[in-house]
């Protein structure tokens, strides 16, 4: 793999890793990196595996637990140390979850978005109302899911971003998603993440079994979950089990009138909660 990446902050700070998710580009980040670039971190935005400018993966490995490999190798030829954070949202949420279970020494703080710890994420995901928000996982298996999504100069995504966050004018965002996913090649490799969710092949790089088998260990780094109280996407959790869930000193917080992209439609008020985590 060949990751694009984009950098921000002094180059002797402590790294800050952030990982986007679908359908979205390492823009999702335009208002949260230069905030904790302002705070002293070297903030590295990569786009993620298969997302243009990024190259797709030749073995066509998308499984969460290579995602979570990514970080951590991206944490060390970025020169992260124990100081680093790991701010994921959606896929990147859970990429974050993986990476933090499996090499905790490698992240001082995680922050999450928008998905809840998984195996709170797997028992809502086992629930009607879940599943009916989750229909898009289900119809990403069908081989016409590319020529709907691209139909029209990509409406499918619109709709989906309207859905899921229906406060908000995504169209900006969806610019640097259509230069991220325009080529087929890509698009598949996105919509790869959730096909390797159900295709139950086993893990594809033996290089990474070891990592596998700590992935979902009880998390020991401190992590702030944040959610939308009116996300389309992914019902928000009761936060007290999402707590349950995390390290000691881990927080939930919910960030009222905001849908599943709550750090673009409310970037003061998500900045504001996490300065307040990053400061305890």
């Amino acid at each position: 793999m060949t990751f694009h990446v984009l950098s921000s902050g002094p180059s002797d700070g402590p790294l800050a890793l952030c990982l986007h998710g679908f359908p979205d580009s390492a823009h999702s980040f335009r208002h949260l990196a230069p905030h904790l670039a302002e705070r002293g971190y070297r903030v590295a935005v990569p786009f993620m595996r298969g997302y243009c400018p990024s190259t797709v993966s030749r073995s066509n490995n998308y499984q969460l637990i290579t995602l979570a490999g990514d970080a951590l190798a991206l944490h060390e030829r970025l020169g992260g140390d124990e100081r680093a954070l790991i701010v994921g949202h959606d896929w990147g949420a859970s990429a974050a979850y993986v990476a933090t279970s499996a090499e905790p020494l490698r992240w001082s703080r995680a922050v999450t978005i928008a998905v809840p710890p998984l195996m709170l994420l797997a028992e809502a995901l086992s629930s009607y109302d879940q599943l009916r928000l989750s229909w898009y996982m289900f119809y990403f298996q069908q081989r016409s899911a590319e020529e709907s999504i691209t139909k029209d100069d990509f409406a499918f995504l619109r709709r989906l971003w309207l859905d899921w966050s229906p406060r908000y004018n995504p169209d900006d965002d969806l610019d640097n998603v259509r230069a991220s996913l325009s080529n087929r090649e890509h698009l598949c490799a996105a919509l790869g993440y959730y096909r390797a969710m159900f295709d139950g092949a086993p893990l594809i790089d033996p290089s990474l079994s070891s990592l596998a088998t700590r992935a979902f260990a009880t998390p020991s780094v401190p992590t702030l979950y944040l959610q939308g109280d009116s996300d389309g996407c992914i019902a928000p959790s009761d936060p007290a089990r999402v707590i349950e869930m995390l390290s000691a000193h881990s927080k939930c917080e919910t960030i009222s009138g905001a849908g599943h992209f709550l750090h673009l439609e409310q970037p003061e008020a998500v900045h504001r909660v996490i300065d307040a985590f990053l400061d305890a």
